[in-house]
Protein backbone atom coordinates (compact mmCIF):
# COMPACT_ATOMS: atom_id res chain seq x y z
CA UNK A 1 0.00 0.00 0.00
CA UNK A 2 1.24 3.46 -1.06
CA UNK A 3 1.23 6.34 1.66
CA UNK A 4 2.04 10.44 1.76
CA UNK A 5 4.90 10.65 1.69
CA UNK A 6 6.65 8.59 -1.45
CA UNK A 7 8.31 11.21 -2.58
CA UNK A 8 9.80 12.47 -5.89
CA UNK A 9 9.81 9.32 -8.74
CA UNK A 10 13.58 11.05 -9.30
CA UNK A 11 16.11 8.97 -7.58
CA UNK A 12 18.04 11.76 -6.16
CA UNK A 13 16.37 14.14 -3.05
CA UNK A 14 17.15 17.90 -2.89
CA UNK A 15 18.47 17.76 0.81
CA UNK A 16 20.81 15.19 -0.48
CA UNK A 17 21.27 11.67 1.03
CA UNK A 18 19.33 10.82 4.59
CA UNK A 19 20.74 9.05 7.51
CA UNK A 20 18.72 6.56 8.78
CA UNK A 21 20.38 5.46 12.04
CA UNK A 22 18.36 5.10 15.42
CA UNK A 23 15.30 3.53 13.91
CA UNK A 24 12.07 4.10 15.81
CA UNK A 25 10.03 0.34 16.66
CA UNK A 26 6.36 -0.47 16.54
CA UNK A 27 4.85 0.79 19.61
CA UNK A 28 7.11 3.91 20.37
CA UNK A 29 5.21 6.88 20.92
CA UNK A 30 6.28 10.15 19.42
CA UNK A 31 5.78 13.51 21.05
CA UNK A 32 3.36 11.69 23.68
CA UNK A 33 0.71 11.12 20.90
CA UNK A 34 1.83 9.83 17.60
CA UNK A 35 2.07 6.08 18.41
CA UNK A 36 3.90 4.04 15.26
CA UNK A 37 1.90 1.04 14.34
CA UNK A 38 4.14 -0.52 10.90
CA UNK A 39 6.79 0.43 8.90
CA UNK A 40 5.25 0.73 5.49
CA UNK A 41 8.42 1.93 3.08
CA UNK A 42 11.22 3.86 2.93
CA UNK A 43 10.44 6.77 0.49
CA UNK A 44 12.74 7.49 -2.69
CA UNK A 45 14.64 10.52 -0.01
CA UNK A 46 15.60 7.58 2.27
CA UNK A 47 12.86 8.95 4.98
CA UNK A 48 10.82 6.18 6.65
CA UNK A 49 6.86 6.00 6.25
CA UNK A 50 4.94 4.64 9.35
CA UNK A 51 1.24 3.67 9.22
CA UNK A 52 0.51 5.28 13.74
CA UNK A 53 -2.07 5.94 15.43
CA UNK A 54 -3.02 9.23 17.32
CA UNK A 55 -3.75 8.13 20.83
CA UNK A 56 -5.24 11.59 21.64
CA UNK A 57 -8.04 11.57 18.71
CA UNK A 58 -7.93 7.89 18.26
CA UNK A 59 -7.51 7.77 14.62
CA UNK A 60 -4.80 6.59 11.94
CA UNK A 61 -2.09 8.67 10.69
CA UNK A 62 1.07 9.02 8.60
CA UNK A 63 3.97 9.64 10.16
CA UNK A 64 7.12 10.69 7.98
CA UNK A 65 10.43 10.39 9.64
CA UNK A 66 13.77 11.99 8.44
CA UNK A 67 16.85 11.51 10.05
CA UNK A 68 18.50 13.73 11.16
CA UNK A 69 16.67 16.77 12.28
CA UNK A 70 17.79 20.32 11.99
CA UNK A 71 18.57 22.25 8.82
CA UNK A 72 18.62 19.96 6.86
CA UNK A 73 14.51 18.61 7.39
CA UNK A 74 13.68 22.29 6.79
CA UNK A 75 12.74 22.36 3.70
CA UNK A 76 10.40 19.22 4.77
CA UNK A 77 8.75 20.55 7.93
CA UNK A 78 8.03 23.97 6.11
CA UNK A 79 6.39 22.64 3.24
CA UNK A 80 4.58 20.57 5.68
CA UNK A 81 3.62 23.41 7.89
CA UNK A 82 2.58 25.71 4.69
CA UNK A 83 0.67 22.85 3.45
CA UNK A 84 -1.36 22.31 6.83
CA UNK A 85 -2.72 25.86 5.84
CA UNK A 86 -4.44 24.57 2.78
CA UNK A 87 -8.18 22.47 3.10
CA UNK A 88 -9.21 20.75 0.48
CA UNK A 89 -10.96 17.61 -0.08
CA UNK A 90 -8.40 16.55 -2.80
CA UNK A 91 -5.26 17.64 -0.63
CA UNK A 92 -4.05 14.93 2.20
CA UNK A 93 -4.31 16.58 5.35
CA UNK A 94 -1.15 17.74 7.29
CA UNK A 95 -1.71 17.56 11.23
CA UNK A 96 1.53 17.80 13.15
CA UNK A 97 5.02 18.77 12.02
CA UNK A 98 7.56 18.31 14.68
CA UNK A 99 11.60 18.97 14.48
CA UNK A 100 13.56 16.80 17.50
CA UNK A 101 17.27 17.51 16.04
CA UNK A 102 18.21 14.21 15.93
CA UNK A 103 15.63 13.27 13.65
CA UNK A 104 12.18 15.39 12.25
CA UNK A 105 9.06 14.25 11.40
CA UNK A 106 5.20 15.11 9.77
CA UNK A 107 2.09 13.74 11.22
CA UNK A 108 0.00 13.47 8.00
CA UNK A 109 -3.72 12.12 7.42
CA UNK A 110 -3.66 8.46 6.72
CA UNK A 111 -5.39 7.62 3.15
CA UNK A 112 -6.40 3.83 2.66
CA UNK A 113 -5.65 3.02 -1.08
CA UNK A 114 -3.26 3.19 -3.44
CA UNK A 115 -0.87 5.51 -5.75
CA UNK A 116 -1.92 5.65 -9.49
CA UNK A 117 1.69 4.11 -9.90
CA UNK A 118 0.42 0.99 -8.30
CA UNK A 119 -3.16 1.18 -9.91
CA UNK A 120 -2.11 1.55 -13.66
CA UNK A 121 0.67 -0.66 -12.74
CA UNK A 122 -1.26 -3.56 -11.44
CA UNK A 123 -4.46 -2.78 -14.07
CA UNK A 124 -2.75 -1.23 -16.57
CA UNK A 125 -3.60 2.20 -18.12
CA UNK A 126 -7.06 3.74 -17.44
CA UNK A 127 -10.09 4.45 -19.54
CA UNK A 128 -10.31 8.04 -21.09
CA UNK A 129 -13.35 8.84 -18.43
CA UNK A 130 -11.82 7.80 -15.60
CA UNK A 131 -8.45 9.15 -16.36
CA UNK A 132 -10.09 12.44 -16.54
CA UNK A 133 -11.62 12.60 -13.19
CA UNK A 134 -8.46 11.66 -11.49
CA UNK A 135 -6.53 14.79 -13.46
CA UNK A 136 -9.54 16.67 -12.81
CA UNK A 137 -8.99 16.14 -8.78
CA UNK A 138 -5.54 17.14 -8.86
CA UNK A 139 -6.46 20.27 -11.13
CA UNK A 140 -8.90 21.31 -8.36
CA UNK A 141 -6.12 20.65 -5.82
CA UNK A 142 -3.21 22.56 -7.44
CA UNK A 143 -6.47 25.44 -7.90
CA UNK A 144 -6.66 25.45 -4.11
CA UNK A 145 -2.91 25.51 -3.60
CA UNK A 146 -2.00 28.04 -6.42
CA UNK A 147 -4.91 30.23 -4.86
CA UNK A 148 -2.54 30.80 -1.84
CA UNK A 149 0.23 31.70 -3.48
CA UNK A 150 2.06 28.35 -3.00
CA UNK A 151 3.16 25.84 -5.47
CA UNK A 152 3.01 22.33 -4.55
CA UNK A 153 6.40 21.64 -6.65
CA UNK A 154 5.91 17.27 -6.45
CA UNK A 155 3.05 16.00 -8.22
CA UNK A 156 3.13 12.83 -10.06
CA UNK A 157 1.70 9.28 -9.93
CA UNK A 158 3.26 8.67 -7.18
CA UNK A 159 1.81 11.10 -4.78
CA UNK A 160 -1.81 10.99 -6.69
CA UNK A 161 -3.79 8.50 -4.41
CA UNK A 162 -6.73 7.00 -4.67
CA UNK A 163 -8.79 6.03 -1.80
CA UNK A 164 -10.94 2.63 -1.34
CA UNK A 165 -13.49 4.99 -1.19
CA UNK A 166 -12.86 6.76 -4.83
CA UNK A 167 -11.59 9.83 -3.37
CA UNK A 168 -8.19 11.21 -5.52
CA UNK A 169 -6.08 13.13 -2.86
CA UNK A 170 -2.69 14.53 -4.01
CA UNK A 171 0.17 14.45 -0.72
CA UNK A 172 3.35 15.33 -0.39
CA UNK A 173 3.96 18.73 -1.49
CA UNK A 174 7.73 19.81 -1.29
CA UNK A 175 8.16 22.84 -3.49
CA UNK A 176 11.81 24.54 -3.55
CA UNK A 177 12.56 27.79 -5.15
CA UNK A 178 12.96 25.56 -8.86
CA UNK A 179 9.49 24.75 -8.77
CA UNK A 180 6.68 27.05 -10.13
CA UNK A 181 3.03 27.16 -10.91
CA UNK A 182 4.20 26.50 -14.60
CA UNK A 183 5.04 22.72 -13.33
CA UNK A 184 2.67 22.00 -11.50
CA UNK A 185 0.23 22.28 -14.45
CA UNK A 186 2.13 20.46 -16.75
CA UNK A 187 2.56 17.57 -14.65
CA UNK A 188 -1.46 17.38 -14.33
CA UNK A 189 -0.20 16.78 -18.43
CA UNK A 190 1.94 14.09 -16.93
CA UNK A 191 -1.07 12.54 -14.99
CA UNK A 192 -3.01 12.46 -17.83
CA UNK A 193 -0.02 10.98 -20.32
CA UNK A 194 0.53 8.17 -17.73
CA UNK A 195 -2.90 7.50 -16.75
CA UNK A 196 -4.05 6.69 -20.44
CA UNK A 197 -0.69 5.21 -21.41
CA UNK A 198 1.15 3.95 -18.42
CA UNK A 199 4.08 6.25 -19.41
CA UNK A 200 6.03 8.97 -17.44
CA UNK A 201 6.48 12.11 -20.08
CA UNK A 202 8.59 14.17 -17.57
CA UNK A 203 11.91 11.50 -17.06
CA UNK A 204 14.10 13.79 -18.86
CA UNK A 205 14.14 16.16 -15.66
CA UNK A 206 15.90 12.90 -14.00
CA UNK A 207 15.56 9.62 -13.73
CA UNK A 208 12.78 8.00 -12.58
CA UNK A 209 11.36 4.12 -11.55
CA UNK A 210 8.63 4.74 -14.24
CA UNK A 211 8.59 3.23 -17.94
CA UNK A 212 9.64 6.57 -20.02
CA UNK A 213 7.20 7.87 -23.08
CA UNK A 214 7.60 6.77 -26.64
CA UNK A 215 9.79 9.50 -28.00
CA UNK A 216 10.80 10.88 -31.57
CA UNK A 217 14.47 11.54 -32.66
CA UNK A 218 13.66 15.18 -31.05
CA UNK A 219 12.77 13.49 -28.21
CA UNK A 220 9.17 14.50 -27.69
CA UNK A 221 6.82 12.30 -26.56
CA UNK A 222 4.29 10.29 -28.88
CA UNK A 223 1.04 11.14 -27.92
CA UNK A 224 -1.48 9.29 -26.49
CA UNK A 225 -3.52 8.39 -29.75
CA UNK A 226 -0.46 6.81 -31.18
CA UNK A 227 0.27 4.74 -28.47
CA UNK A 228 -3.01 3.47 -27.52
CA UNK A 229 -5.90 2.79 -29.61
CA UNK A 230 -9.46 4.52 -28.67
CA UNK A 231 -8.52 7.79 -26.78
CA UNK A 232 -10.54 10.48 -27.92
CA UNK A 233 -8.96 13.09 -30.23
CA UNK A 234 -10.12 15.91 -27.75
CA UNK A 235 -8.52 14.42 -24.92
CA UNK A 236 -5.18 13.59 -26.94
CA UNK A 237 -5.04 17.20 -28.00
CA UNK A 238 -5.49 18.38 -24.31
CA UNK A 239 -3.27 16.29 -22.76
CA UNK A 240 -0.23 16.61 -25.76
CA UNK A 241 -1.10 20.50 -25.18
CA UNK A 242 -0.50 21.13 -21.30
CA UNK A 243 3.17 18.98 -22.23
CA UNK A 244 4.03 21.42 -24.85
CA UNK A 245 6.15 24.07 -23.65
CA UNK A 246 4.86 26.04 -26.94
CA UNK A 247 2.05 26.64 -25.85
CA UNK A 248 1.41 28.71 -22.64
CA UNK A 249 0.04 26.77 -19.50
CA UNK A 250 -3.21 27.63 -18.31
CA UNK A 251 -3.79 28.81 -14.55
CA UNK A 252 -4.90 25.76 -12.56
CA UNK A 253 -8.54 27.55 -11.66
CA UNK A 254 -8.90 27.42 -15.95
CA UNK A 255 -8.33 24.13 -16.66
CA UNK A 256 -10.03 22.35 -13.55
CA UNK A 257 -13.02 24.09 -15.22
CA UNK A 258 -12.14 22.48 -18.89
CA UNK A 259 -11.50 19.07 -17.42
CA UNK A 260 -14.99 19.38 -15.22
CA UNK A 261 -16.36 20.29 -18.70
CA UNK A 262 -15.45 16.85 -19.83
CA UNK A 263 -15.85 15.06 -17.04
CA UNK A 264 -19.36 15.82 -16.77
CA UNK A 265 -19.70 15.35 -20.81
CA UNK A 266 -18.09 11.28 -19.51
CA UNK A 267 -17.13 9.35 -22.53
CA UNK A 268 -19.42 11.54 -25.37
CA UNK A 269 -16.38 13.78 -25.87
CA UNK A 270 -17.29 14.53 -29.30
CA UNK A 271 -19.78 16.87 -28.18
CA UNK A 272 -17.48 18.99 -26.07
CA UNK A 273 -16.22 21.20 -28.67
CA UNK A 274 -13.09 22.83 -28.79
CA UNK A 275 -10.57 23.54 -26.19
CA UNK A 276 -11.32 26.45 -23.60
CA UNK A 277 -9.02 26.30 -20.86
CA UNK A 278 -6.52 30.08 -21.54
CA UNK A 279 -3.81 32.43 -20.26
CA UNK A 280 -5.10 35.78 -19.00
CA UNK A 281 -7.37 37.74 -21.23
CA UNK A 282 -3.98 40.30 -22.11
CA UNK A 283 -1.85 37.20 -23.31
CA UNK A 284 -1.76 36.38 -27.04
CA UNK A 285 -1.93 32.51 -27.41
CA UNK A 286 1.08 30.99 -28.73
CA UNK A 287 -1.20 28.97 -31.55
CA UNK A 288 -3.24 30.00 -34.40
CA UNK A 289 -5.52 27.55 -33.55
CA UNK A 290 -9.40 28.20 -32.03
CA UNK A 291 -8.37 25.93 -29.25
CA UNK A 292 -7.28 28.60 -26.51
CA UNK A 293 -9.96 31.49 -25.80
CA UNK A 294 -10.73 32.97 -22.68
CA UNK A 295 -10.82 30.91 -19.63
CA UNK A 296 -13.89 32.50 -18.15
CA UNK A 297 -15.81 31.01 -21.30
CA UNK A 298 -15.12 27.27 -19.34
CA UNK A 299 -17.13 28.82 -16.52
CA UNK A 300 -19.59 29.70 -18.63
CA UNK A 301 -19.99 26.49 -20.53
CA UNK A 302 -20.38 24.16 -17.75
CA UNK A 303 -23.21 26.99 -16.21
CA UNK A 304 -24.96 25.97 -19.70
CA UNK A 305 -24.18 22.39 -19.82
CA UNK A 306 -25.82 22.47 -15.81
CA UNK A 307 -28.74 24.56 -17.39
CA UNK A 308 -29.37 21.88 -20.68
CA UNK A 309 -28.95 18.71 -18.19
CA UNK A 310 -31.47 19.86 -15.87
CA UNK A 311 -33.93 20.93 -18.73
CA UNK A 312 -33.21 17.20 -20.55
CA UNK A 313 -34.23 15.71 -17.02
CA UNK A 314 -37.40 17.89 -16.40
CA UNK A 315 -38.64 16.74 -20.34
CA UNK A 316 -37.72 13.23 -19.86
CA UNK A 317 -39.10 12.81 -15.98
CA UNK A 318 -42.70 11.69 -17.36
CA UNK A 319 -41.47 9.22 -20.19
CA UNK A 320 -42.69 5.89 -19.21
CA UNK A 321 -39.73 4.13 -20.85
CA UNK A 322 -35.88 4.77 -19.88
CA UNK A 323 -34.09 6.53 -22.98
CA UNK A 324 -31.61 3.47 -24.76
CA UNK A 325 -28.32 3.75 -25.94
CA UNK A 326 -27.43 3.92 -29.42
CA UNK A 327 -24.36 0.96 -29.91
CA UNK A 328 -21.82 1.78 -32.27
CA UNK A 329 -22.56 0.85 -35.74
CA UNK A 330 -26.55 0.67 -35.07
CA UNK A 331 -28.62 2.82 -36.36
CA UNK A 332 -31.19 5.73 -34.29
CA UNK A 333 -33.21 8.38 -35.34
CA UNK A 334 -32.15 10.66 -32.42
CA UNK A 335 -29.14 10.11 -29.99
CA UNK A 336 -25.70 9.00 -31.21
CA UNK A 337 -24.78 8.91 -34.61
CA UNK A 338 -24.69 5.43 -35.92
CA UNK A 339 -20.45 6.02 -37.13
CA UNK A 340 -19.93 7.62 -33.84
CA UNK A 341 -17.25 5.24 -32.75
CA UNK A 342 -16.74 3.76 -29.32
CA UNK A 343 -13.93 3.96 -27.65
CA UNK A 344 -11.84 1.42 -26.97
CA UNK A 345 -11.50 -0.53 -23.62
CA UNK A 346 -8.65 -0.26 -21.46
CA UNK A 347 -5.80 -2.47 -22.11
CA UNK A 348 -5.57 -5.49 -19.30
CA UNK A 349 -2.81 -7.82 -18.30
CA UNK A 350 -2.93 -10.82 -20.32
CA UNK A 351 -2.33 -14.08 -17.84
CA UNK A 352 0.37 -16.28 -19.18
CA UNK A 353 0.62 -19.91 -18.05
CA UNK A 354 3.96 -22.09 -18.80
CA UNK A 355 2.45 -24.17 -21.74
CA UNK A 356 2.27 -20.68 -23.60
CA UNK A 357 6.07 -19.60 -23.65
CA UNK A 358 9.03 -21.49 -24.88
CA UNK A 359 12.75 -20.91 -25.17
CA UNK A 360 13.86 -19.84 -28.72
CA UNK A 361 17.99 -21.03 -29.25
CA UNK A 362 18.96 -20.35 -32.34
CA UNK A 363 20.42 -22.10 -34.60
CA UNK A 364 21.62 -25.04 -32.85
CA UNK A 365 21.78 -24.25 -29.68
CA UNK A 366 22.45 -26.83 -26.98
CA UNK A 367 18.32 -26.50 -25.20
CA UNK A 368 19.95 -26.61 -21.71
CA UNK A 369 17.69 -23.94 -20.95
CA UNK A 370 14.09 -25.54 -22.12
CA UNK A 371 11.55 -25.35 -19.15
CA UNK A 372 13.09 -22.20 -17.32
CA UNK A 373 11.06 -20.24 -19.57
CA UNK A 374 8.21 -21.48 -17.03
CA UNK A 375 9.68 -19.13 -14.60
CA UNK A 376 9.41 -15.59 -16.77
CA UNK A 377 5.33 -15.95 -16.23
CA UNK A 378 4.86 -17.12 -12.98
CA UNK A 379 4.15 -13.69 -11.69
CA UNK A 380 7.85 -14.30 -8.85
CA UNK A 381 10.61 -11.80 -9.33
CA UNK A 382 12.91 -14.19 -7.15
CA UNK A 383 12.88 -17.07 -9.99
CA UNK A 384 13.86 -16.31 -13.62
CA UNK A 385 15.33 -17.94 -16.89
CA UNK A 386 19.15 -17.54 -16.51
CA UNK A 387 20.78 -17.81 -19.67
CA UNK A 388 24.02 -19.92 -19.93
CA UNK A 389 27.39 -17.33 -19.86
CA UNK A 390 28.66 -16.34 -23.07
CA UNK A 391 32.39 -15.14 -24.17
CA UNK A 392 31.16 -12.33 -25.93
CA UNK A 393 28.11 -10.01 -25.66
CA UNK A 394 26.74 -10.90 -28.84
CA UNK A 395 26.53 -14.74 -27.86
CA UNK A 396 29.07 -15.47 -30.59
CA UNK A 397 29.43 -15.34 -34.69
CA UNK A 398 26.92 -17.42 -35.39
CA UNK A 399 24.20 -17.00 -32.74
CA UNK A 400 21.88 -14.47 -33.17
CA UNK A 401 20.35 -14.13 -29.56
CA UNK A 402 17.96 -15.77 -27.80
CA UNK A 403 14.39 -15.32 -26.53
CA UNK A 404 11.34 -16.57 -25.04
CA UNK A 405 8.52 -16.94 -27.56
CA UNK A 406 4.53 -16.24 -26.25
CA UNK A 407 1.76 -18.08 -28.01
CA UNK A 408 -1.20 -16.25 -26.68
CA UNK A 409 -3.42 -19.28 -28.03
CA UNK A 410 -5.79 -16.89 -30.04
CA UNK A 411 -4.84 -13.73 -32.36
CA UNK A 412 -5.71 -10.54 -30.00
CA UNK A 413 -4.60 -6.44 -30.13
CA UNK A 414 -1.92 -5.77 -28.14
CA UNK A 415 -0.58 -2.52 -26.23
CA UNK A 416 2.73 -3.32 -24.42
CA UNK A 417 5.21 -5.94 -23.34
CA UNK A 418 6.85 -5.40 -20.19
CA UNK A 419 10.18 -7.37 -19.79
CA UNK A 420 12.04 -7.35 -15.81
CA UNK A 421 15.49 -8.42 -16.29
CA UNK A 422 18.26 -8.56 -13.47
CA UNK A 423 20.19 -5.86 -14.62
CA UNK A 424 20.72 -3.12 -17.28
CA UNK A 425 22.64 -3.19 -21.13
CA UNK A 426 20.55 -5.86 -22.45
CA UNK A 427 20.00 -5.22 -26.72
CA UNK A 428 16.96 -6.44 -27.18
CA UNK A 429 13.70 -6.35 -29.50
CA UNK A 430 9.93 -7.22 -29.69
CA UNK A 431 9.39 -9.82 -33.17
CA UNK A 432 6.39 -11.36 -34.32
CA UNK A 433 5.16 -14.04 -36.72
CA UNK A 434 2.24 -16.14 -37.80
CA UNK A 435 3.05 -19.54 -36.16
CA UNK A 436 5.44 -21.97 -33.79
CA UNK A 437 6.81 -24.07 -36.52
CA UNK A 438 7.94 -26.26 -33.40
CA UNK A 439 10.49 -26.94 -30.22
CA UNK A 440 13.42 -27.76 -32.16
CA UNK A 441 16.84 -26.19 -33.34
CA UNK A 442 14.91 -25.99 -37.07
CA UNK A 443 11.72 -24.75 -35.68
CA UNK A 444 13.90 -21.91 -33.71
CA UNK A 445 16.09 -20.87 -37.42
CA UNK A 446 12.80 -20.97 -39.18
CA UNK A 447 11.57 -17.83 -36.52
CA UNK A 448 14.39 -16.41 -37.42
CA UNK A 449 14.06 -16.28 -40.90
CA UNK A 450 10.05 -15.24 -40.36
CA UNK A 451 9.42 -13.11 -38.00
CA UNK A 452 9.57 -9.78 -38.09
CA UNK A 453 11.18 -7.24 -36.21
CA UNK A 454 8.68 -4.98 -34.03
CA UNK A 455 9.24 -0.86 -34.25
CA UNK A 456 12.25 1.21 -35.79
CA UNK A 457 15.12 -0.61 -33.58
CA UNK A 458 16.59 -2.80 -30.90
CA UNK A 459 16.72 -0.89 -27.72
CA UNK A 460 19.61 -1.18 -25.46
CA UNK A 461 18.08 -1.32 -21.48
CA UNK A 462 19.05 1.51 -19.58
CA UNK A 463 16.80 0.06 -16.59
CA UNK A 464 15.91 -3.34 -14.91
CA UNK A 465 12.51 -2.92 -16.38
CA UNK A 466 11.65 -2.67 -19.71
CA UNK A 467 8.54 -1.21 -21.80
CA UNK A 468 7.83 -2.36 -25.45
CA UNK A 469 4.65 -0.08 -27.11
CA UNK A 470 5.72 -1.36 -30.78
CA UNK A 471 1.82 -3.20 -31.54
CA UNK A 472 -0.26 -1.46 -34.46
CA UNK A 473 -3.50 -0.89 -32.61
CA UNK A 474 -5.04 -2.07 -36.17
CA UNK A 475 -3.54 -5.31 -36.15
CA UNK A 476 -3.63 -8.46 -34.13
CA UNK A 477 -0.90 -10.41 -32.91
CA UNK A 478 -0.74 -14.29 -31.81
CA UNK A 479 2.73 -15.67 -31.34
CA UNK A 480 5.16 -12.84 -29.85
CA UNK A 481 9.04 -13.31 -29.21
CA UNK A 482 11.06 -11.48 -26.26
CA UNK A 483 14.51 -11.73 -28.45
CA UNK A 484 17.76 -10.49 -26.88
CA UNK A 485 20.70 -9.85 -29.17
CA UNK A 486 23.37 -8.96 -26.88
CA UNK A 487 24.18 -9.35 -22.96
CA UNK A 488 25.53 -7.66 -20.15
CA UNK A 489 28.54 -8.70 -18.55
CA UNK A 490 27.73 -11.09 -15.89
CA UNK A 491 27.07 -9.38 -12.92
CA UNK A 492 29.04 -12.07 -10.08
CA UNK A 493 32.47 -11.57 -11.26
CA UNK A 494 32.99 -14.51 -12.34
CA UNK A 495 33.45 -12.83 -16.27
CA UNK A 496 31.64 -13.10 -19.69
CA UNK A 497 28.35 -12.05 -20.20
CA UNK A 498 24.86 -13.66 -18.96
CA UNK A 499 21.72 -12.20 -17.73
CA UNK A 500 18.52 -13.46 -15.93
CA UNK A 501 14.82 -13.05 -17.40
CA UNK A 502 12.40 -12.79 -14.48
CA UNK A 503 9.14 -11.56 -15.47
CA UNK A 504 7.39 -11.14 -19.17
CA UNK A 505 4.18 -8.90 -18.83
CA UNK A 506 2.36 -8.50 -21.75
CA UNK A 507 -1.40 -5.83 -21.91
CA UNK A 508 -3.97 -6.00 -24.53
CA UNK A 509 -7.49 -5.86 -25.09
Amino acid sequence: MTQVGEGHETAADADGPVMTFGAPAAGEVLAERYQLEEHVNDDSAGRQVWRGIDVILRRPVAVVLRYPGGGSASEMLQAAVDASRVIHPNLVGVYDAIDEGARAYVVREWVDGESLRELVSTDGPLDPGRATAIAHSIADALAAVHATGMVHGNVHPGTTLIGDDGRVVLADARADSADNVEGDIRAVGGILYFALTGHWPHTEVGRSTLPDANRDATGNPAAPRQIRAGIPAYLDDLTMDLLDTRVAAPEADALTAELARLDAAEEDYEDVGPLRFTQNATTEPTRSTPKIIVGVAALVVIAVIGLVFGIRAISTSGDDKPSGTTQAGAGSSTGTPADEQTPAPAPKKIALTADMVRIVDPPDGSREDTGESKFTVDGDADTAWETQRFKQANFGNFKPGMGVLVDLGSARKLSEIQVELSQPGVTMDIRAGSDDPGDTSAGDQKIMQTYKRLGDSETKTDGTREVFSVFNPDQTYRYVLVFMTKLPSADDGNGGFKVSLQEIEVYGY
